[in-house]
């Protein structure tokens, strides 16, 4: 790999980490878990670069590796660690809105893929046709996730309201 294109690869390591780490954490519902993702992540893209020499559509290339690390973390039969410290006195100062609190609950109960789905097409704000692409999956498999998994955050935030 040229001195060049690792000075790329740096670049858009810099630059679109903030982005795939707000994805992550959409998938994943967890910051430490999401910063794991992301890093993962971008391990895996930078050994990719090298060993292709250069990919065509990096940014395409990350989005699809964190979606495919997502997914396959939530296949294994371990899951993941689930470590729990003590609980805190007082509980710390509330930043974020109930309704962005609730709505990230709700998305964490739904399936990985339909999860997926959901944060590609409207947080990535990608296609019905790019989201198929990158998950290997047909357009209308797409548009029955999108469809149930909305479907499902719509009755979880109605509840919750009720």
């Amino acid at each position: 790999m040229t001195r060049g294109a690792q000075a790329a690869l740096h670049v858009f390591v810099e630059g679109r980490r903030t982005a795939l780490f707000r994805s992550a954490y959409l998938l994943c519902g967890n910051r430490d878990e999401a910063e794991d993702l992301v890093q993962t992540a971008l391990v895996k893209v930078v050994l990719g670069a090298r060993r292709h020499g250069r990919l065509d559509n990096l940014e395409a290339y990350a989005r699809k590796t964190l979606v495919n690390t997502f997914i396959a973390t939530r296949r294994r039969f371990w899951r993941r660690e689930h470590a729990y410290g003590e609980l805190p006195d007082v509980p710390g100062q509330v930043t974020d809105s109930d309704t962005g609190l609730m709505v990230r609950a709700a998305l964490a109960g739904l399936p990985p893929k339909q999860r997926a789905v959901l944060v590609l097409r409207y947080w990535e704000d990608l296609s019905v046709a790019a989201t198929a692409e990158l998950l290997g999956m047909r357009e209308s498999t797409v548009k029955s996730h999108t469809a149930r998994g909305l479907a499902a955050l719509k009755a979880a935030v109605r509840e919750e309201h009720v």
